[in-house]
């Protein structure tokens, strides 16, 4: 039994406010527990800073009506980059062939400006970790452990109605809704996957 998930959700939505300040047309981040224990290969499998500031360039990309990224999400175009730029990060200067512009790293003047931010996430991502490590193989975690789960449960898709989904623990959905940046709309989990689950 750890505190740290909701610790380490704070500190996430106090990072992501700290990006609105500097960029007021960044949304709200819907549900930071969401990015505790998800992995994308196009986005950085590793929770960070940086990982924080490139979700919050697909937020901003959202709220332009801007389609930063194709191929289901993982190729990222020059309009993610451009927008990227503007947030401070920084990429080579060939795109990735499958992932295009999505591998981005802080400029020396985001590293400056994020820096207090950084360290705050850094100490509760650290923390994080060690709390889970410190679980034993004796520790019950329920199905989701037995099924390789990270994120404490069994993810299942949620949908809105332009057609675009995101793999959700059914518990996160039900704390608030995750709202579509393509059509603001909420996602929903259809009645055959609840029937299912």
């Amino acid at each position: 039994m750890s505190t740290t998930p909701p610790v380490l959700a704070a500190e996430l939505a106090q990072a992501w406010a700290d990006i609105q300040r500097y960029h007021p047309e960044l949304p709200d981040l819907a549900a930071p527990e969401s990015l505790i224990g998800e992995s994308s290969s196009a986005c950085g499998a590793e929770l960070s800073f940086e990982r924080l500031l490139h979700e919050a360039v697909h937020g901003i990309a959202a709220a332009r009506g801007v389609r930063d990224t194709s191929r289901a999400g993982r190729y990222h175009n020059r309009r993610f980059l451009a927008i990227a730029e503007e947030l401070g990060l920084d990429h080579v200067e060939e795109p990735h062939p499958s992932s295009g512009f999505s591998l981005v790293t802080l400029n020396p003047e985001a590293k400056r400006r994020y820096r207090p931010t950084t360290e705050r996430l850094q100490r509760a991502l650290k923390a994080h970790t060690v709390a889970t490590a410190a679980d034993t193989k004796r520790s019950f975690r329920g199905p989701a452990a037995r099924h390789g789960s990270s994120g404490g449960g069994v993810r299942v898709k949620a949908v809105c109605d332009c057609g675009r989904n995101v793999r959700v623990v059914p518990s996160v959905l039900a704390q608030a809704p995750i709202v579509c940046g393509g059509c603001g709309k909420p996602f929903r989990i259809p009645e055959a996957a609840v029937a299912v689950g």
